[in-house]
């Protein structure tokens, strides 16, 4: 395999989020989207045609294609750690969708096979590398607000089953709202204060089934395996702390709260599931919000995918990595043990500290020699 150029991309899963990755990974010049590979090869061969993919089949179709560097890996949870540990004994660099894994031990394992191999593991969300988020971010490292002390975050929601075609694994072991969405929460704020040192949560199901509302399934019934409703209070190292709700019950939905407070002001962050938004500002003293647009790239899904395969060619270190990814699935093990134990409890991995991007990061720039 070359280490110049632009970097050679296979996906396996090509699945609803799929899509997403798709529209981007392949208009960035600095990447090649090569392969996609399915366990149900017609969904690759679907895919494949629709975004001129050359290569389509299973996995070991990608994993076996001698120009794949980076395996992108989107297939459902409970097979992340099955289909990284394969590309990472292939030699390829791997990015996970979350969660990177669904038990501590087994994303340890993944993060030493590939620092054994030189390689790279890097985790969704990405969005974290969005204008909207990495402007909130700057905005903090400025000292905008002065220290950071407390955050609050919400989402809420009736659940994916009214739109997603497929969505009982969404309520399966390793997803709910908290392995789900809490990612992109939990990243975010591990961001902004550092590592996490113990958290508290209770959590609830409201319903032990679920009925799928769209697609060819539409009206099937489902079981719930995991609490549909947590509630979670994280104590940072830095003695910092937040208080999370993350639900799949509520007939109201309400996503994308965030709200910093440090001893200079309060900011409001955008959707962290999402890659733009409005920045909101409340300095000490002021009798309203200040509204602040977001600067940098908005472009969605992949972003990381590219800030990782730039990495890779020039020496540095992805931003979304694999040892951030493991203290968040730490952090949200601790809560769902907590839920069970009624106790606080320790989450003991560390965190990396992560700069934000350069305001100028241009995702269609084609900053790699060509072959």
């Amino acid at each position: 395999m070359s280490g110049t150029g632009p970097l050679g991309v296979g996906v396996i899963g090509a699945g609803v989020i799929s899509g997403a990755y798709l529209d981007n990974l392949t208009r960035f010049p600095d990447l090649k989207v090569l392969a996609i590979g399915d366990a149900r090869p017609q969904a690759a061969a679907d895919r494949a045609h629709a975004y001129d993919i050359a290569v389509h089949g299973d996995a070991e179709t990608v994993l076996h294609h001698p120009d794949v560097e980076l395996v992108v890996n989107l297939t459902v949870p409970s097979a992340h750690v099955d289909i990284a540990r394969a590309a990472l004994a292939a030699g390829r660099h791997v990015w996970n969708e979350k969660p990177l894994a669904l038990d501590r031990d087994e994303g340890q394992a993944l993060l030493h096979q590939a620092n054994d191999g030189k390689l790279h593991l890097g985790c969704a969300p990405d969005t974290v590398l969005g204008a909207g988020l990495q402007t909130a971010q700057r905005l903090i490292a400025r000292g905008d607000i002065g220290t950071p002390l407390t955050a609050l975050t919400l989402m809420q929601s009736p659940g994916p089953e009214a739109w997603h075609p497929n969505p009982a694994f969404l309520f399966a072991t390793g997803a709910g709202p908290l392995f789900d969405i809490g990612p992109y929460y939990l990243t975010t704020l591990v961001h902004t204060f550092g590592a996490v040192g113990q958290v508290a949560a209770s959590g609830s199901t409201a319903r032990r089934t679920r009925t799928i509302g769209s697609g060819p399934r539409a009206g099937t019934t489902f079981d719930v395996e995991v609490p549909t409703h947590v509630g979670a209070l994280l104590q940072f190292e830095s003695g910092a702390s937040a208080q999370s709700v993350f639900s799949f019950d509520s007939p109201s939905p309400r996503a994308g709260f965030v709200e910093i407070t440090g001893t200079e002001a309060t900011i409001a962050f955008p959707d962290p599931n999402q890659f733009d938004g409005t920045i909101r500002l409340w300095p000490a003293g002021a009798d309203d919000w200040v509204e602040i647009p977001a600067e940098g790239a908005t472009h969605g899904r992949g972003l990381g995918v590219l800030e990782m395969a730039r990495a890779i060619r020039t020496g540095g270190t992805p931003r979304a990595s694999g040892h951030l990814a493991q203290h968040v699935l730490d952090v949200m093990i601790a809560a769902s043990d907590s839920v069970q134990s009624g106790q606080f409890e320790p989450v003991t991995s560390s965190a990396p500290s992560v700069p934000p991007l350069p305001v100028d990061f241009d995702p269609e720039a084609a900053t790699l020699a060509p072959r």
